[in-house]
């Protein structure tokens, strides 16, 4: 709008990248509208001005505590962005909440926005990503809820359960060739710092290195990054033609109930859980974040969709299911 000052907010690395790019290829958009919550909400505060219209990407990873480390001091970064602006526009999913910091979930969502003249709330509820019926989608929701149900046919999206990751890893190479932009993913359930060192997902004839960091380039876009294993904070918010997930030591089967067990002393992604211990129901949260990672990552894939269980008895669960699937 003009002599408006609008801005598109998401507290994501590789998806600002992504947005700035575009920014810088249409005239009528500039990059610097394009910001980190953190940083719209210490320039507002500067310049003691509102904003007029701001959109809120992926909101579901904005803080809801302090942390000094990234220079926000605040209490809670949806609330600090309301204080700033004048009109303000969230796009929100609690099951995409990834770390004790950025904890969500509806009473907390309310406790910020109840206190505001707020319009109807609009509740998105079809995905436009995968070409995938919705009864395949069905089973991915059930699953990420710990449910394992028969495996719907379905003659338009490429799903598979694989024994082996280093067979997977072969089908995605050949479909990256032939498509483009397919990749393997995985569960944070091995060890990735950011210290300049080489970290790998390794199982049984599988090695591969973490993700690295490429600047302004987003890692899917770099050909290079099929010989590597992405992680949630990579793949969020993006697309991929193909997508081969390992499910890491932290996803495990309960055999008595037929159902998902999740071991959240196996998940490596301790940043993930600090601040745990101001919650009382800390052990819930744990399994909701790596219930959530595992809805993000098995969703990435617009044709297909691959899965690897590092368990035995997952895999041997899903491998059974697959057969009768195949029939």
């Amino acid at each position: 709008m003009e002599d408006t000052n609008n801005y598109l907010l998401v507290n994501h690395t590789e998806m600002l990248k992504t947005y700035k790019k575009i920014a810088g290829n249409v005239k009528a958009l500039t990059k610097k509208n394009f910001e980190k919550p953190t940083s719209f909400i210490n320039q507002r505060k500067k310049l003691m001005e509102k904003a007029d219209i701001v959109l809120i990407d992926e909101a579901h990873l904005l803080l809801t505590k302090p942390d000094p480390y990234n220079n926000f001091v605040e209490e809670n970064q949806l609330q600090e962005i309301i204080r700033h602006s004048k009109i303000v526009i969230a796009v929100y999913d609690d099951k995409q909440v990834l770390k004790m910091k950025s904890y969500w979930d509806e009473d907390r969502l309310q406790s910020i926005i109840g206190k505001y003249n707020t319009e109807p709330t609009y509740k998105l509820t079809n995905q436009f990503r995968m070409q995938a019926t919705n009864e395949m989608v069905n089973w991915i929701d059930h699953f990420v809820e710990k449910k394992i149900t028969e495996i719907p046919k379905d003659p338009e999206y490429d799903f598979k359960i694989f024994e082996s990751a280093a067979k997977m890893y072969d089908v995605i190479q050949e479909l990256n060739m032939e498509y483009g932009l397919a990749r393997i993913v995985s569960t944070f359930d091995y060890i990735h710092k950011k210290d300049d060192q080489e970290y790998y997902v390794e199982e049984e004839h599988f090695k591969l290195p973490w993700n690295g960091d490429y600047g302004n380039t987003t890692w899917a876009e770099k050909a290079e990054t099929v010989r590597e294993v992405g992680s949630i904070y990579t793949i969020q918010g993006f697309d991929l033609n193909y997508v081969g997930v390992i499910l890491g030591p932290s996803i495990s089967y309960d055999e008595d109930k037929d159902e998902l067990k999740i071991l959240t002393e196996n998940y490596k992604d301790t940043e993930a859980y600090r601040g745990k211990d101001e919650f009382q129901n800390s052990d819930d949260i744990k399994e909701k974040i790596i219930l959530n990672s595992l809805n993000v990552l098995m969703k990435r894939g617009i044709r297909g969709l691959y899965i690897y269980a590092s368990d035995p008895k997952l895999r041997s669960r899903l491998l059974e299911l697959k057969n009768t699937y195949s029939k």
